[in-house]
């Protein structure tokens, strides 16, 4: 017990960056996502063309890959003028990888809607906004929410990846406390604080559902 009193604030330490890395991801990538989702429903063909290849490109490239091009490869690219410090680069590179995610759920989400609504919401003068956030918006969110809530469960897991970076979150704090005393206790520890952060997200996502679950 003495022990994980004396490793705890370390990890605890590199949980805060975790939920930090996280927090920043799900706020960014969720609005951009919806915007993405849009335009991958919109007429406008080249528009359409370029956030295909995006989704394409971040969906068919692992996260891990992205994450060291953005730190190690953009500044060999722009000679220098693109780089970016590692938690800001861990920040773009996970909000461009979820973004293209959330983009493809909310396009079928958006797809489900009866194209007559939008004639609907014509109809009683609504502007193409009024109709995208007053009519559109609240049915997508709730034919989404499983979908989204399964991403941020993954987010929480994949936000691990930044210790590729140098970045010291949760996980390389236990491996660090591992190799140095060799014993597996601070891993285990690490995977009880990950087991109650995604514990915490699924009673909130499951509270979220059941708000939402009025509307049938």
């Amino acid at each position: 017990m003495s022990y994980i009193l004396e490793i705890l604030p370390s990890l605890l330490e590199g949980a805060q960056l975790t939920l930090k890395i996280f927090l920043w991801t799900v706020v960014g990538s969720i609005p951009l996502g919806l915007i993405v989702g849009l335009g991958l429903t919109s007429h406008f063909v080249p528009l359409k063309a370029i956030l295909k290849f995006y989704v394409w490109l971040m969906r068919g490239t692992p996260l891990l890959l992205q994450l060291i091009f953005v730190f190690y490869g953009l500044p060999l690219i722009g000679s220098g003028a693109l780089t970016l410090q590692r938690y800001d680069a861990a920040l773009f590179a996970f909000i461009l990888n979820y973004t293209a995610y959330f983009a493809e759920i909310f396009r079928g989400g958006l797809q489900s809607i009866d194209h007559g609504q939008y004639e609907s919401a014509k109809v009683l003068r609504l502007s193409y906004l009024q109709t995208v956030r007053k009519v559109i918006t609240p049915q997508v969110l709730k034919i989404v929410l499983p979908s989204i809530g399964n991403e941020v469960i993954n987010l929480v897991k994949d936000s691990s990846l930044v210790y590729v970076i140098g970045l010291g979150d949760l996980l390389r704090a236990g491996n660090v406390a591992t190799s140095r005393d060799v014993t597996l206790v601070p891993l285990i520890l690490v995977g009880v604080i990950y087991l109650l952060m995604t514990a915490v997200l699924t009673f909130i996502l499951r509270k979220l559902e059941q708000h939402y679950s009025y509307w049938k």
